[in-house]
């Protein structure tokens, strides 16, 4: 199968999990798993998560960002690290993360998502 993105309907999700501003996607989703084209413009984020029953895999194609990681277990420390083109970012099952395009940020944050159901 091959996926067309940018022929494909652009949702747009105003306060993603309780981010900030709008989170633009070009969505498939076949019942059970999510891949997508994101973009994050300008103080733009997706809000923290957790992944109870899926993992998460982005690949950041351009801009630069920030990402939010803590593990599963209570001593697990929360941890900010920048992101950018050519970053391959992964959230295990169970793990929590968001993502955001800082306010400072000159350009959108572009990135490709596949969140598979386990």
């Amino acid at each position: 199968m091959i996926l067309k993105f940018d022929e494909m309907e652009l949702s747009h999700l105003p306060a993603f999990k309780g981010g900030e501003k709008e989170f633009a996607a070009n969505m498939f989703f076949d019942g059970t798993n999510r891949i997508f084209k994101g973009c994050l413009i300008p103080g733009a984020s997706i809000g923290t998560h957790t992944h109870d029953d899926s993992c998460e895999v982005i690949f950041i194609l351009s801009g630069k960002g920030r990402l939010y990681e803590k593990g599963p277990a209570a001593e697990d420390l929360p941890e900010y690290k920048d992101v950018t083109a050519g970053d391959c970012l992964y959230c295990p099952k169970g793990h929590t993360h968001s993502l955001m395009n800082p306010d400072s940020s000159e350009s959108d944050l572009i990135f490709y998502a596949v969140v598979p159901k386990q």
